[in-house]
């Protein structure tokens, strides 16, 4: 069976929606997968970077379930321009991981996070594979700090620093960056990095550093690998 994905005519969508993606940014990945100690992007987090500017230009998104085969999960997204009426949607069919209620809510919200952002063209701050089987979604890790520890001050570098010039806590070297350790709202000691981060953002990446958009800051757990 045919599925029709889109309006005759999206133009006036189209015109609309790259004001939509000029505003947007990449997500954080503001959760913790407990069983497969990966983190992820949260439903709550993808519709805070989109919310906003869908609805300020005229976008209505809806996702709802549909019919499809037994044991399965169909859910449509789909956004509509509201002044012209023309709009686009996708469809996504995936396994449930338990044919039971927790199962199809664990699915659910799995599935809107993905299509939602596959949709918009929205990315995840050092975006990364996560397991394709649906996890129950776990409670957001906001860093909160409430208490500093010592300033850990980069040495300088004549050259372009390298990840693999890193100092006893595992952090590298990178000249004009600063480390702090803070402790956040879970209990969990982080490490912020601060001062000329902008240049040395790949570096942080893959140092294990996520960027937090709200507090324009970077940070990761002090125990992260």
């Amino acid at each position: 069976m045919e599925i029709t994905l889109c309006s005759d005519k999206i133009t006036e969508l189209a015109k609309v929606m790259i004001q939509v993606q000029q505003t947007l940014t990449p997500v954080l990945k503001d959760s913790v997968n407990d069983l497969t100690n990966s983190s992820y992007a949260s439903l709550k987090s993808v519709m805070e970077v989109c919310r906003t500017a869908l609805l300020e230009h005229g976008i209505w998104m809806t996702q709802y379930a549909v019919s499809v085969e037994k044991g399965h999960l169909g859910l449509v997204t789909k956004i509509i321009h509201a002044a012209t009426g023309q709009w686009q949607s996708s469809l996504i069919e995936m396994p449930l991981p338990k044919n039971d209620p927790q199962g199809y809510g664990s699915a659910m919200t799995y599935a809107r996070r993905y299509s939602l952002s596959a949709l918009l063209g929205i990315i995840t701050e050092d975006d990364d594979a996560e397991s394709a089987t649906p996890k129950q979604e776990t409670q957001n890790h906001e860093i909160n700090p409430v208490k500093t520890g010592n300033k850990i001050p980069a040495k300088s570098q004549k050259q372009q620093p390298q990840y693999s010039d890193t100092g006893a806590d595992g952090l590298p070297k990178l000249d004009g960056v600063n480390y702090r350790k803070q402790a956040a709202n879970d209990g969990k000691t982080c490490i912020l990095a601060t001062g000329n981060t902008h240049s040395k953002k790949e570096f942080l990446k893959t140092a294990g550093f996520r960027w937090d958009g709200d507090k324009k800051i970077w940070w990761r757990y002090a125990n992260a690998a």
